[in-house]
Parts: C-alpha cells; sequence; structure tokens
C-alpha cells in the first residue's frame, strides 16, 4: 500500500499544479474550442470521460452514502483525475494498510 500511497500523492500534486498551470497560463475557452474542433480532441475527452465513470462506479460500489458518493463523482467529472487521485489517496490513509477495506470500502465485513 505504500507504493500505492506514494503514487496516489504524486498523481494528486501533479493533477493539482497543472490544473492552476491551465488556468493562468490558459484560454479554458478558446483552446478547449481548438481541441473539440479536432478529432484526437473528441477521443481524448471521450477517453477521459469513460475511465472518470469506472472510477465513479468504484466510488459508488464501496461507499455507502449516496450523497457522498455524488459529490465525489461530480467533482472528477469537473475537475478530472486531480480528484480521482485524491479520492484513491484518502481511501489508502483510512484503509490502514488493508487492501480489502480499499477496494470494498464499507461492504467489508471481517469474519475472522
Amino acid at each position: 500500500m505504500k507504493t500505492a500511497r506514494i503514487f496516489a500523492m504524486t498523481g494528486t500534486i501533479i493533477m493539482f499544479l497543472t490544473l492552476v498551470y491551465g488556468f493562468v497560463f490558459g484560454s479554458f475557452w478558446e483552446e478547449g474550442s481548438i481541441l473539440m474542433s479536432l478529432a484526437w480532441g473528441h477521443v481524448s475527452l471521450i477517453d477521459v470521460y469513460v475511465g472518470f465513470s469506472i472510477v465513479g462506479g468504484w466510488i459508488i460500489f464501496r461507499e455507502n452514502h449516496v450523497g457522498r458518493s455524488i459529490l465525489w463523482i461530480l467533482g472528477i467529472f469537473i475537475l478530472g483525475n486531480f480528484l480521482a487521485c485524491l479520492y484513491i489517496w484518502i481511501q489508502i490513509e483510512k484503509a490502514e494498510g488493508s487492501v480489502k477495506k480499499f477496494w470494498f470500502g464499507n461492504r467489508v465485513v471481517d469474519r475472522y
């Protein structure tokens, strides 16, 4: 879990800094319209949102609070992998080293 923690922390920091860079030095609407005029812009957007949906499905599966799940998923659809990495990082910390608890969240039932 230590390696996963490092990847999640690194991803969170990189994505946060990348978002800041984009908002400070780029024009979301102008550059976004250029990207969306290209075939690979469409492919990339579909690819990203399919990934967000998969992570969102996992969040719904492992959480027992629908409202919290919806907020995380909406956040991921808006802020992207910054929030996906942050969610994963938080869940790694909450799992306290348990792989089962990380993947299954509140669905884990210890029978031992």
